[in-house]
């Protein structure tokens, strides 16, 4: 079986028929994630069989998403740690005005949708899959005041504390899932859900809460001046990614950490306070240029009872840019802004289409960055690495072994235009698309050498 019909084998769409559909779809998307759909599609009954499939009522999108996170949970328990990182982006469809179903985004008088995305990463960063995706379209804002009145089930933000059920669901206690969070996701009754034995968060502090040493105290204290008051216990390199707002850099950060309740805010006086540690990251050597110096205080339900376990933490925290880098690889690698489908929910199928093709490049890119010299199996087919191996190295006889996997991410790296071996995502997803085309040249050139291969194997 390809990778495709491994990853969507537990697919339930109604219809055998829709099932070999949808895994064709995909097949056709990842390998070309970047091109229009008519490039995509291997041919023009493809390329209708892909929109009718996505006009299709009766094919749910979350089944897709259900599908792909059976197989997410399984590499998931192969890991005593995993990540669950929240985040919600938007997709702008303003310049397709015919579209129906859209909502209200950031921008103003923008159309669009809004994606609230949970991905699981191991602890050393490697994006193991989506657990959950949700889309809406917003309606007309309200005033600020006007939410806070509100109930959580009522406002947008609920959408964190589904994520968290959902995931729970999934894993259960087979595996410590942390669930991490920006600022957006400090929510208190986020943190006052219920919880697994083995569900855990960690979330960057918005709001300055009161505390007290504990539960019963009654003398409280503002939180960010609570921890920045503690004794720095010490300081450690922490490597920061490129955002759109700073350059990729190395951060030197002094830590402070503590344990503190902390205490709901007026209008949830009915919920208990919460017992959590406090860490406070701090950038003691401030880049000179524009950019804002790193300073963290981040809230978890983990126990701190040291420095290791700060630097863990904060550590783990700034894997939260995989999932930035998740939605940028959906809008400007897959192009899902480019699509002009006439309905909201046919986009949200396309989306979910979409959803595995990017997590399964980022899946490849990380796993090399982590385990350059880990092998291929399962991950490129014996026609990919024996057309990239002949290419790169201007040959026409493979090697009787495999490459190693952060080799042959090198090479496709290349083709898309990396210089030396440094590949970013968006080299990656263009080498792709021509490593396909050099697969289907080799497989025509020389099949019984694929065959030969694979039986090997």
């Amino acid at each position: 079986m390809s990778w495709v019909s491994e990853e969507l084998e537990a697919a339930d769409l109604g219809d055998l028929r829709r099932t070999r559909r949808l895994i064709a779809i995909v097949e056709d998307l990842a390998a070309k994630p970047n091109a229009s759909v008519p490039q995509a599609s291997r041919d023009r009954a493809a390329m209708q069989g892909m929109y009718d499939f996505w006009a299709n009522r009766r094919v749910d999108a979350a089944a897709i998403i259900r599908a792909h996170a059976v197989r997410s949970v399984e590499r998931m328990a192969q890991e005593t740690t995993v990540l669950a990182i929240q985040d919600t982006t938007e997709l702008d469809y303003s310049h397709h005005r015919s579209t129906q179903g859209l909502g209200s985004i950031s921008k103003a008088r923008a159309r669009g949708l809004k994606v609230h995305s949970v991905l699981a990463a191991s602890a050393a960063g490697v994006p193991l899959g989506v657990l959950h995706q949700e889309v809406w379209a917003r309606p007309k804002c309200r005033k600020r005041d006007d939410q806070r009145r509100m109930v959580i089930a009522q406002k947008e933000s609920v959408r964190w504390l589904r994520s968290l059920e959902i995931t729970q669901q999934l894993v259960g206690d087979r595996t410590r899932v942390v669930t991490v969070g920006d600022r957006e996701a400090d929510i208190y009754e986020l943190f006052a859900c219920a919880r697994s034995t083995q569900s855990e968060f960690l979330i960057r502090a918005a709001q300055d809460r009161q505390t007290t040493s504990n539960e019963a105290d009654e003398d409280f204290a503002a939180l960010f001046a609570t921890v920045a008051a503690c004794e720095c216990q010490g300081a450690f390199r922490l490597a920061l990614q490129r955002t759109p707002r700073r350059a990729a850099r190395t951060a030197v950060v002094s830590v402070r950490f503590t344990q503190l309740w902390l205490h709901p805010p007026e209008y949830l006086s009915q919920l208990a306070p919460i017992a959590v540690s406090a860490i406070l990251a701090e950038e003691m050597q401030p880049p000179p240029s524009h950019e804002a110096p790193i300073r963290w205080l981040l809230l978890t339900t983990l126990d701190v009872p040291d420095f290791a376990m700060a630097q863990q933490c904060l550590t783990w925290y700034s894997y939260r840019w995989l999932i930035e880098r998740y939605h940028y690889l959906l809008k400007s690698g897959c192009r899902l802004e480019t699509l002009q489908l006439k309905r909201s929910d046919r986009l949200e199928r396309a989306l979910a289409c979409y959803a595995v093709v990017a997590w399964r490049l980022m899946w490849l890119a990380y796993g090399a960055r982590t385990d350059p010299d880990g092998s291929i199996d399962g991950k490129l087919e014996p026609a990919e690495w024996q057309a990239l191996y002949c290419y790169v190295h201007q040959t026409n006889t493979p090697p009787a072994r495999a490459p190693s996997l952060g080799e042959c991410l090198v090479w496709i790296g290349q083709l898309g235009g990396a210089l030396g071996t440094c590949a970013g995502l968006q080299s990656l997803w263009r080498g792709w698309q021509r490593l396909q085309d050099l697969r289907a040249m080799w497989q025509l050139v020389s099949p019984l050498d694929c065959l030969s291969v694979m039986l090997d194997r």
